[in-house]
């Protein structure tokens, strides 16, 4: 029988790092779900995941089991995530949106779709498009939202509401050109 995840963490603790490795081959199929909704390229990708198990790894002893370490773990890997997008934003201007047309929906190429919203996700801030991310791409429920990130519901709705209109500006305007 397989040791259970908290088995694996207080072995950890106590210093045999095979267990960790164990915990990171249970969870890194999820761990790079996750950060693979806000990686860019497959470089950013592998560095946002090592992170997520570098800080998962340095704060093991604060994992307090009051939810399964799936679920810390994955808060972790979206606070992770959220400062790639900070960081992501301060380093490149947004991907302008000039030159870019928008047919209409029914015979738009899912390929050229999928360029126009990461585009328009582009000129959103990190708190946006993290909550668009989550929300609307990896479609978690509000709760989920608030549990990840640290906010309140009502905080993730109303963030959510101005991304969305946000997002919807970013369209309209790039539908004008």
């Amino acid at each position: 029988m397989e040791p259970t995840d908290e088995r694996l963490i207080q072995s950890t603790l106590a210093g045999d790092d095979e267990a960790f490795a164990e915990l990171v081959r249970r969870h890194k199929r999820k761990v790079f779900g996750i950060a693979a909704r806000f990686a860019r390229h497959d470089q950013e990708l592998d560095d946002v995941c090592q992170e997520i198990f570098i800080r998962a790894y340095q704060n093991l002893a604060k994992f307090r089991a009051e939810a399964p370490f799936e679920h810390w773990l994955a808060r972790i890997a979206v606070h992770c995530c959220y400062d790639l997008l900070r960081q992501t934003r301060r380093e490149k201007d947004a991907v302008p949106l000039d030159g870019v047309e928008i047919g209409a929906e029914d015979n738009v190429a899912p390929a050229r779709a999928r360029e126009v919203l990461d585009m328009a996700l582009s000129h959103l801030n990190a708190e946006e498009r993290l909550v668009i991310t989550l929300l609307e791409l990896e479609e978690r429920s509000i709760r989920e939202i608030a549990g990840l990130t640290g906010w309140s519901e009502g905080n993730v709705k109303v963030r959510a509401h101005r991304a969305r209109q946000k997002l919807k500006e970013i369209l309209e305007a790039s539908h004008e050109r």
